[in-house]
């Protein structure tokens, strides 16, 4: 799907993040904003790739489709999200005494910093795996709110029962994103470091992994759709363009 309309798609994320940097402005209270509204801005993405799977073409306008959407369903999602997520970083305490913690705060002295030792490096494992059911249940939520009508609770629920029951499927997706969202860019600039001269070597960067890191963002934001349509309607045939079908 990305292939037809990259252009449309990276337009739609930059848009995003723009609006992401603006929010990020105001301390605190912009950032848990954005967190608690990215269920509404999920619905988005969902409406542009709806929209493209029946022949039409995504636009900025489905950027905001969420907020026309059943929003009483999807801002509480957006409190589980931030709520899951802040119970997973207290968490890591238990392991490493508190260092990330204070380092995620900003509590650290600027001369001391986040020292990456063993401790530290078990807590974010442990913090990844405390936020797991937080982000299981949140997956498919926002989908199952707009294109299925379901409550708030109903829909985490669902998307964490769907989740678990398909979890040989998330192990490899899982591991698809960290190859191609971490270990390839990184590859990619560790080669560039060493091949291109230091002066040049940010600007190739920024021309080649920056565009790619963009692309790969679009293209996990479609298999969020498609992951979804594969889960919970497997035989659907997508409507034609012009049987009328509204976008959510």
């Amino acid at each position: 799907m990305l292939a037809e309309h990259r252009v449309r798609w990276l337009v739609l994320l930059l848009v995003y993040y723009v609006i992401q940097l603006l929010m990020s402005v105001v301390p605190v209270v912009g950032p848990l904003a954005m967190m608690i509204l990215r269920p509404v801005f999920t619905v988005g993405f969902l409406a542009a790739a709806w929209t493209q799977q029946r022949g039409g073409v995504p636009g900025i306008a489905h950027l905001f489709r969420g907020f026309q959407t059943n929003l009483r369903a999807l801002v509480p999602i957006g409190v589980v999200l931030v709520a899951g997520t802040m119970v997973a970083i207290l968490a890591t305490a238990l392991v490493d005494g508190g260092a990330l913690l204070d380092a995620v705060t900003a509590n650290a002295k600027p001369d001391e910093g986040l020292v990456m030792n063993a401790r530290v490096e078990a807590a974010m494992l442990f913090g990844i795996v405390c936020a797991l059911p937080t982000l299981l249940a949140v997956w498919f939520a926002p989908a199952l709110v707009v294109f299925q009508d379901c409550g708030a609770m109903q829909a985490l629920a669902t998307s964490f029962r769907a989740a678990l029951a398909n979890w040989r499927a998330l192990v490899v997706y899982g591991l698809l994103l960290f190859f191609y969202g971490a270990v390839l860019p990184g590859m990619a600039i560790a080669v560039i470091a060493v091949v291109a001269p230091a002066e040049a070597a940010p600007y190739v960067i920024a021309l080649t992994i920056v565009p790619y890191i963009f692309l790969f963002v679009a293209a996990q934001a479609i298999s969020d759709y498609v992951a979804y349509r594969d889960i919970f309607h497997p035989d659907e045939v997508a409507a034609l363009p012009e049987s009328g079908v509204r976008a959510p």
